[in-house]
C-alpha cells in the first residue's frame, strides 16, 4: 500500500477530478457530508473552512494505492474500509471527507479529500503530510 498527501487550495477542481466518470469513479467513503455533487460538497467544505480565514491550503488530498495485484481483487467495500482506516490512522475522524476509487488504469487507487479544518475549527497540521 502506498499513500501520498498534500495540502491544496483547489477544493472544487479536485473534487470534480475525483468524481470524473471517465476514470470510472465511484464514491466509497463519505464522512460528515450530505451533498451529492462536487459543487455541493465544495460548498459544505467552505462552510467549515470559513471558521479559519488564515488557512489557504485548506483541503487535504491523498492518493492511496494497493498493489496492482491486490487492487484487481478488491471490492468497493474493501476499498471503502481502507479509506476509512486511513482517515483513522491520520486522525481525521472529526473532518469532512470523501473518497473516490478510480479503476481506469492498471492500478486501482483511492483519492481521498478531507477538509483540513475540523468540525470544531482546528487546522490539521500538515508539516509532514507527504510522509
Amino acid at each position: 500500500m502506498i499513500g501520498k498527501g498534500h495540502a491544496i487550495s483547489r477544493t472544487g477542481a479536485s473534487l470534480s477530478y475525483g468524481w470524473n466518470q471517465e476514470k470510472e469513479a465511484e464514491v466509497v467513503l463519505k464522512e460528515h457530508l450530505a451533498g451529492d455533487t462536487p459543487a455541493e460538497i465544495t460548498e459544505e467544505f467552505k462552510i467549515i473552512q470559513s471558521q479559519n480565514q488564515r488557512c489557504t491550503n485548506n483541503t487535504l488530498s491523498f492518493i492511496v494505492s494497493p498493489t496492482i495485484e491486490d487492487g484487481k481483487h478488491m471490492t468497493s467495500k474493501d476499498l471503502g474500509e481502507i479509506a476509512k482506516e486511513f482517515l483513522q490512522q491520520m486522525k481525521l475522524q472529526n473532518h469532512q471527507a470523501i473518497g473516490f476509487v478510480h479503476r481506469d488504469k492498471a492500478h486501482t487507487h483511492i483519492h481521498i479529500y478531507a477538509n483540513r479544518i475540523s468540525l470544531t475549527g482546528e487546522v490539521y497540521k500538515d508539516s509532514f503530510i507527504g510522509k
